[in-house]
């Protein structure tokens, strides 16, 4: 017999009745995918018809997924020892296409595929396989529904962070940062998508900002050489931002306004890194969807502009990348808002706390974002204003602690304080309101201390934000009382034991209820009072809308024509103030009320006195002058306050109590000042003479008994009166500076003498006054019409002088 063929008998070469091999052929089971993935390897090149075959037979026979990834596994392996990098890019070519058409049964080949995608990021000595792991690991990422596999990709991260820190400016280190970044792009937005922030989040907004930089120093290079063309460059930089490229369908794209319209989206960015670098910033920014987020993506990408310096204006890399940020972040509400409160709160980081020059640049950034966020009273800005508030006082404190000139330090800080107040500009135009701020004032003055120096930052830096806001129209508190939280914690710092703190605080009152009229004591130039110089110096005068700050009086008696005199006084207690500081009257109807008076009534402020609030302020007034640390500033403080008293009870229907109780507070200090008993030095007890004398000639000047100012001023003689105090115009107080060879310091043992001389030649006979100021009132109850206003009127008088 000839040979039989294998066909028929088999392999043992015994022909059995019951051998396994005689079945027929169709009863076999077959291993297609092993006759399936040898007839594509042994391709050079990836067949889509086969590789579609046996992807279509792995959806039918899931049980055959893992034999089949463990074959790929084995001849990946293999062709990286014989470097067969042909076969190796027909494996990759199968998993991408296992990907694709078996969706469901990822889980059977996933660990698989990012086992060999580890591998391949390894292969340090082959760019190509480095390159093909990123995108076969960008196929994945893109396919995943879920985050099973966060973990696992958190692994590859530094590997991807290394390759897109390839040094180099070549064609091939392009790629492989491009690759690398592309990745991290899609990592970073497979965390938004799934709200995970990765353990190594840190390295990828470094190697992000590293090629970032690299562009922008190219292009400084290529304007260098004359090579730059803004029409060419797709990543110009203009005013208005930066331009940024549009992404694919797989990320969201960017916004159209800070889309470039010169940028082809079919262009290839496999060696452009800085569209990737923006890609991965672009995806971090939708990372920051809530406030702890936006907290976990900010730190560490400020913790790389403070370690590289990007701060600084010639890099700009800081101002750039946040402008982008706060773009993007606008879409989501107030998030922008808290970009600027997030970065005003990096001031106090230990990396730039005792760096002045890093802290201007941060506050100059944030100013140019805050000229760019939208206008909203929201709880971030007035926290970010906060504690702008407080590093204002900081830095007047360091200023005021330097005892002898530093050179560059005392530079830095003078800076500082002048980028922190135009950013405090910036940031109170963007809250659109007076009315938080101040109650915001409230609480930083709650917390003033009894310490002097301390006590002074704080009151001069809020006294520099009421200036800064009184630009601002107060819409939460139009033609309402002052608030009530302010005035108290006003009314506690005028009580402060620091008699420069008090005249501060007398500053900020005068400073919120009436802007246009200045405070007399903010440009006074003492050499008894430091304080109040530097009061004056830090402020600058602010442009004030006009029609910002009105009032008009409440139901005047009819039968009551319109005063006059009030008229005049109002307008010459503005001129005066103005040329006392050296400023020239302005034009602006705000800043005096010559324009804002009309049919005889008057417009004062967008904010009122209470009656009881006016109340407090005069038994303020009386506790603080009978202070035994008053200096020249306070009285002029006091008489300014006691002022503007009188111009709100003008504004009161029932005026005359009111008015009562101001003369009552006049007398009553007039009597205290020539007490020997009452435990007042001699000085102080001299200028509260002329401080209540000055009282009784505005009182009169407000109730038009001017039958009662020369009486007043038979009392005010050369003799008598305080040579450090100077009555302006019957209508203003002010201290002056004596100068004079033997300059003779306020309270000093030989000023004591003077002015027990001076209260001696007083001969003082109030009788004549009081029967003045009862006939006029009392007159004045006769024409009131309603019986309750007039029982207090003389309910009033009662008190006062019987």
């Amino acid at each position: 017999m000839g040979v039989m063929s294998r066909r028929v008998v088999p392999a043992c070469g015994n022909l059995c009745f019951f051998c396994p091999s005689m079945r027929a052929r169709s009863r076999q089971p077959v291993k297609r995918y092993k006759k399936l993935l040898s007839d594509i390897l042994k391709d050079a090149e990836p067949n889509e018809r086969k590789i579609g075959k046996l992807c279509e037979y792995a959806s039918k026979n899931p049980l055959r997924i893992p034999k089949i990834t463990n074959q790929l596994e084995q001849r990946c392996y293999k062709d990286l020892r014989n470097e067969n990098f042909g076969s190796l890019k027909v494996v990759l070519r199968i998993y991408g296409k296992l990907l694709s058409s078996c969706k469901e049964q990822m889980p059977l080949f996933a660990s698989s595929l990012l086992g060999i995608v580890r591998i391949l990021l390894e292969q340090t000595r082959q760019d190509e396989m480095q390159i093909s792991g990123c995108s076969i690991l960008v196929d994945f990422i893109n396919r995943q529904i879920d985050s099973t596999y966060m973990f696992n990709l958190e692994g590859l991260i530094p590997k991807l962070c290394n390759l897109a820190q390839e040094v180099g400016d070549n064609e091939r280190a392009l790629r492989l940062r491009s690759a690398g970044l592309q990745a991290l792009a899609f990592m970073v937005w497979f965390m938004g998508e799934h709200s995970h922030i990765s353990m190594d989040f840190d390295n990828i907004i470094s190697v992000t900002l590293d090629n970032y930089m690299d562009l922008q120093i190219n292009s400084k290079n290529a304007k260098k050489d004359g090579l730059y063309s803004e029409s060419q460059d797709p990543w110009v930089q203009e005013e208005h931002g930066s331009y940024f490229p549009n992404i694919s369908k797989m990320v969201s794209s960017v916004p159209n306004i800070m889309t470039n319209p010169h940028l082809d989206s079919t262009k290839d960015n496999s060696k452009s890194p800085a569209y990737w670098s923006r890609v991965c910033l672009h995806n971090m920014a939708r990372l920051a969807k809530e406030a702890t987020t936006v907290r976990r993506v900010l730190e560490p990408l400020f913790h790389s502009f403070d370690v590289d310096n990007h701060w600084s204006p010639e890099k700009g890399v800081a101002f750039s990348v946040l402008t982008y940020f706060q773009s993007l972040l606008e879409e989501s509400g107030d998030n922008s808002h808290l970009l600027l409160s997030i970065l005003v709160k990096h001031l106090d980081h230990k990396n730039v706390v005792k760096q002045p020059l890093v802290q201007i640049n941060i506050v100059n950034v944030t100013t140019q974002l805050a000229k760019n966020a939208k206008q909203q009273a929201s709880v971030a800005i007035i926290g970010a204003i906060s504690d702008l508030i407080k590093h204002l006082r900081k830095c007047l404190q360091n200023l005021s602690e330097a005892s002898s000139p530093r050179g560059a330090t005392d530079k830095w800080n003078t800076d500082l304080h002048l980028a922190l107040a135009e950013c405090l500009s910036q940031l109170s135009i963007k809250v659109g309101d007076a009315g938080p701020i101040l109650d915001m004032m409230a609480v930083v003055l709650e917390n003033i201390p009894a310490t002097t120096l301390v006590a002074r930052t704080t009151i001069s830096a809020v006294l520099q934000t009421a200036k800064i806001i009184s630009s601002i129209p107060n819409v939460s508190y139009q033609k309402k009382a002052f608030p009530e939280a302010l005035f108290h914690q006003l009314l506690l710092a005028m009580s402060h034991p620091d008699p420069q703190t008090r005249v501060g605080a007398h500053s900020v009152f005068s400073m919120v209820l009436m802007p246009s009229l200045l405070c007399p004591c903010l440009d006074q130039n003492l050499e008894t009072s430091q304080a109040v110089s530097r009061f004056s110096s830090i402020g600058t005068t602010q442009t004030v809308r006009s029609g910002s700050f009105s009032i008009q009086d409440e139901g005047k008696d009819a039968t009551e024509p319109p005063n006059v005199g009030l008229r005049d006084e109002v307008i010459q207690i503005s001129d005066v103030g103005f040329k006392q500081s050296g400023i020239d009257p302005p034009c602006d109807q705000s800043y005096n009320f010559k324009y804002a008076l009309t049919d005889g009534k008057t417009e004062l402020t967008c904010l009122r006195l209470s009656s009881h609030q006016i109340s407090l302020l005069l038994s303020s007034i009386w506790v603080q002058a009978t202070s035994a640390e008053n200096t020249p500033a306070n009285f002029v403080a006091m008489a300014h306050a006691y002022n503007i008293a009188l111009l709100f009870t003008r504004s009161k229907t029932s005026s005359h109590p009111a008015l009562v109780r101001c003369f009552q507070l006049a007398f009553s200090l007039r009597s205290i000042s020539l007490d020997q008993e009452g435990g007042l030095q001699p000085s102080r007890r001299r200028s509260l003479f002329t401080l209540a004398s000055s009282m009784l000639i505005f009182s009169a000047r407000a109730g038009s008994l001017v039958e009662l100012i020369p009486l007043v001023k038979e009392s005010l003689t050369d003799k008598t009166v305080d040579p450090y105090l100077e009555l302006v115009d019957n209508i203003r107080l002010q201290a002056v500076s004596i100068e004079s060879d033997k300059e003779m310091l306020y309270g000093s043992q030989e000023d004591e003498v003077a002015a027990l001389k001076s209260l001696s030649a007083i001969e003082l006979d109030d009788q004549q006054l009081k029967e003045t100021v009862i006939s006029h009132f009392m007159s004045k109850s006769a024409k009131l019409s309603e019986v309750i206003y007039r029982f207090c009127l003389l309910q009033s008088l009662k008190n006062m002088f019987f």
